[in-house]
């Protein structure tokens, strides 16, 4: 990739933000594997993540204070997590394709870097950081509203406030080379309008815990908070 915007046109459409210094979008996009092999630093997409990071964790919370008027500060602190989880963030970074759009060394490239969900995320940070500094806090609004917020909190998700156990345990066993896990429904019991779900969850043919809720959601996501905090346990 160059600075040149015309060969940023198409990104730039995507993105919905022209940038007056196409520099900036350029050095977001690139890892800093693309150096490698030069054999001394040049600029990477890290320091503007950074900014990116912190732009992004103050306008989702603006948003969520404005949306939510009657949350506390728990609740707030919750949706905001689930907002700006790896997982929202590397969901909304693929709807605008990053990953064909990164400068990648060939050691990434071989990986299957254009499709790792932190470095993707990452990146995704880091063009809110670089929009910041080419337009300032407004432009950077937008383009989370559009490409994040919209998706999030189009309307009041339930449960939106509560943590989300499942991604939680997904990224913690990511994190450490393993998983998935599997949701196994062990039973189901009760009158057909009010059934009680008792899952449990399965790793490597392991039972690491059970849980039981009114719905299977509300099962899976106690029967992942079991499973986290056993396997956390486990690992102290």
């Amino acid at each position: 990739m160059t600075a040149r915007g015309s060969d940023l046109d198409p990104l730039f459409e995507l993105l919905g933000h022209r940038f007056a210094d196409p520099k900036l979008l350029a050095e977001a996009l690139t890892h800093s594997s693309a150096h490698a092999r030069r054999g001394s630093p040049r600029q990477s997409y890290e320091r503007l993540e950074f900014l990116g990071d912190r732009v992004l964790g103050l306008i989702a919370s603006e948003e969520l204070c404005s949306m939510f008027p009657e949350w506390d500060s728990g609740q707030l602190s919750k949706g905001l997590a689930r907002v700006v989880s790896a997982s929202s963030i590397c969901t909304a970074a693929r709807r605008l394709n990053l990953g064909t759009h990164l400068r990648l060394g060939a050691g990434e490239e071989k990986t299957g870097g254009r499709e790792k969900k932190r470095l993707l995320a990452d990146a995704y940070e880091a063009v809110v950081g670089a929009i910041y500094l080419d337009a300032g806090m407004a432009a950077a609004a937008g383009f989370l509203r559009r490409t994040l917020f919209m998706t999030a909190l189009a309307e009041r998700v339930e449960g939106l406030e509560s943590p989300d156990h499942k991604s939680a345990l997904q990224e913690w066993l990511q994190s450490r080379g393993r998983g998935p896990v599997e949701y196994r429904v062990h039973s189901e019991s009760g009158p057909e309008h009010r059934k009680i779900f008792e899952v449990e969850v399965w790793l490597a043919g392991q039972k690491w815990s059970s849980s039981s809720g009114l719905s299977k959601k509300e099962a899976e996501q106690a029967a992942a908070k079991l499973a986290l905090e056993g396997m956390a346990a486990g690992e102290g």
